[in-house]
């Protein structure tokens, strides 16, 4: 496997680097929202270049796309049903997708949930909210919904896809348990010993998708342990990963 990036995911995809030889997974586009138009712009550039690489060397491309193209009213977060994207990202990611699918080059779109795990950049949400926990406070926007997959499962999971040869599809790469943000806070402040004051916020957009097509298409996801619940145990895990790193 060729890796393109050198970030959080790109880093736990290592110990494929010797699997599935004519794959390329791009894990370097733009990692959060929101950021300038010129972000956007640099991540199309490099998807096309990527894309151009691919096709000369008759290579599949992986591309790591997102579910908070879902949320739209009425929206099942389906890969075959039609999207409105709530939110500027999402959007891009969608002109991404066409892009990829209309270049003719041998393709897997992955619709990432939140993945998360050891040495993830402190922006995203776990990170944001444990630090806010330890402030003392915390901001809870109303309906704030999140599917959660540990970066272990997620990469399990990759490799399932690839092995069943699972490409020219959009596939929802989540653990379908689609967790409300006040009771991971609830599971954080158990976990942690701490309180903290709550306040809300205006209301978000929840972007839950589903993951009958990948269970469909790998069945063999069902081992990795999703179900109802599931991010207690993938937050257990994190948080026992990031105390042995603390120093």
């Amino acid at each position: 496997m060729e890796i393109i990036g050198t970030g959080f995911l790109a880093r736990h995809l290592r110990p494929l680097a010797d699997a599935h030889p004519r794959v390329t997974v791009l894990a370097a586009g733009v990692p959060r929202h929101p950021l300038p138009d010129s972000e956007h712009r640099r991540e199309e550039q490099l998807v096309r270049d990527t894309l151009e690489h691919c096709r000369t060397r008759d290579r599949t491309l992986v591309f790591f796309s997102t579910v908070s193209m879902y949320g739209s009213p009425g929206c099942r977060g389906r890969e075959d049903e039609p999207v409105v994207p709530a939110l500027p990202y999402g959007q891009h990611k969608l002109d991404l997708e066409k892009l990829v699918r209309d270049s003719g080059v041998r393709h897997l779109v992955l619709r990432l949930g939140y993945v998360m795990g050891p040495g993830e950049p402190e922006y995203r949400l776990l990170p944001v909210l444990i630090r806010q926990l330890r402030a003392g406070r915390i901001t809870v926007q109303r309906g704030a919904r999140r599917d959660m997959l540990h970066v272990d499962e997620f990469v399990a999971a990759l490799d399932l896809l690839l092995t069943a040869g699972a490409f020219d599809e959009v596939i929802n790469l989540a653990s379908g348990d689609c967790a409300d943000i006040s009771d991971v806070i609830d599971h954080l402040e158990l976990r942690l010993g701490l309180g903290a004051e709550r306040g809300l916020a205006g209301h978000t957009v929840s972007h839950c998708p589903s993951v009958d097509k990948l269970h469909r298409i790998v069945p063999e996801v069902a081992a990795l342990g999703f179900g109802p619940g599931y991010f207690r145990t993938a937050i257990d895990r994190y948080l026992a990963t990031a105390d042995r790193a603390d120093p």
